[in-house]
């Protein structure tokens, strides 16, 4: 098969969405694909055309993200899809490829994903690098244990979510440095976060909001909707759908979740993509009623190791040197010796022998300081040559709180 990559346009537009569509096998609501269309930059999309027929997309998203000691630039990999009559085909090992070229190019050290199917991103270099969890929390006999913050200055206030988007971007500003993952928003991202069509919706109702704040200003929200209901002894069986919540100390965190479970009329709470370290596993009186499942978040790709690695902070003193295997991105294959203390870490190639060896995933995996090396090594993923160096990078990669990004992109 003989493909062509390029960069869509504006009048492959249409054609852009239909391949999508069939890829995904949904048909996008129109205000969706009009959301979709605010936040792409079409200069970083690639289609892959096979006798000018658009067969295969996807784009990134230009953002920075927070990682240990930090934001960097990181490219936010979205919408990739490929009909399901060219599938096993070559096109997504294409544009996958091509893309990691680009980024490379562009100086991009870091990409990063949510993954459809987990099984897919791994053979071109992504690591599960953070998980979310979700909770179904019944409401009748849950509390808040007696240890729960409080402060008496804290208020809640019923808010619009359309009349009060100042207050969830600050919030959300003073938050974006305290947890590796999250990646600032754009005023497109903001306006698919409060898209309240009846498709968004879902059956449960308008988009609600409620804001923590004292006399300073905001120090927290929630965003949720409530599908309300009753069972057939007409005893309240409403459903609280949890959106995203930000506290940006302990007392108003605990205070927007006493409020989310003392809401009237409500049998559950449900709250999807939380993360994995979430405080509210430790402010239940009784956290086996949290009902929790877990998953994927972030995929992280280290698309460049010498530039990538400096660009964090690292939680212990280290000196190792890493064989990284790379088939994808040749450039990252071969040995790095990584140095880091006090002050700025520095990694450069080195014929020095390896003191362990690891798959490129494996370092995605790790870079946000989620992931223990040690388990991948105990699962057969990382290899040691040298007695303690695997325990020796684990320590330095790892990071408090653990990664999450709360918000596919």
């Amino acid at each position: 098969m003989s493909l062509t990559l390029r960069p869509m346009t504006e009048s492959d537009w249409s054609e852009w969405i239909s391949v999508d569509e069939e890829a995904f096998g949904n048909a996008f609501p129109a205000h969706r694909v009009e959301l979709f269309r605010n936040n792409t930059e079409f200069d970083r999309s690639l289609g892959a055309f096979e006798g000018g027929r658009l067969v295969g997309v996807t784009a990134v998203c230009s953002f920075t993200m927070t990682v240990p000691g930090g934001p960097i630039p990181v490219g936010g990999v979205t919408a990739v899809g490929v009909l399901p009559s060219h599938r096993r085909r070559g096109v997504l090992t294409a544009l996958m490829t091509r893309q990691l070229a680009d980024l490379h190019e562009r100086g991009e050290a870091v990409a990063a994903l949510y993954a459809s199917e987990a099984a897919i991103y791994g053979r071109f270099g992504y690591g599960r690098a953070a998980d979310t969890l979700f909770f179904d929390i019944p409401t009748r006999g849950t509390a808040l244990a007696p240890h729960a913050p409080a402060d008496p200055a804290l208020r809640l206030r019923i808010v619009r979510p359309a009349e009060s988007r100042e207050v969830f971007e600050k919030v959300f500003e003073a938050a974006l440095d305290s947890r590796p993952g999250l990646y600032a928003r754009t005023s497109a991202r903001w306006d698919a976060v409060l898209s309240d069509h009846e498709a968004d919706q879902n059956g449960a109702g308008p988009l609600r909001a409620v804001v923590a704040e004292d006399d300073g200003g905001p120090r927290g929200y929630a965003l949720f909707r409530i599908k309300a209901g009753v069972t057939e002894h007409d005893e309240p069986d409403g459903e609280l759908r949890l959106k995203e919540l930000f506290g940006l100390d302990p007392a108003a965190y605990a205070l927007l979740w006493r409020h989310l479970l003392e809401r009237d009329l409500v049998a559950r709470v449900k709250a999807w993509s939380r993360p994995s370290d979430d405080p509210l596993i430790h402010l239940l009186a009784e956290p086996r009623r949290l009902r929790a499942g877990w998953l994927d978040d972030l995929w992280v790709r280290i698309v460049d190791v010498e530039r990538a690695l400096p660009a964090r902070r690292y939680a212990a003193p280290v000196d190792v040197v890493v064989e990284v295997e790379d088939t994808v991105c040749p450039w990252n294959a071969g040995r790095w010796r990584l140095t880091a203390g006090t002050g700025a870490a520095r990694c450069a190639p080195t014929g020095e022998a390896a003191d362990l060896v690891l798959p490129v995933t494996a370092l995605g995996a790790a870079y946000l300081g989620g992931r223990s090396l040690t388990a991948l090594q105990a699962a057969g993923v990382v290899r040691e040559a040298r007695a303690g160096a695997v325990r020796e990078l684990s320590a330095a990669l790892s990071w408090e709180p653990a990664p999450w990004a709360g918000l596919v992109f």
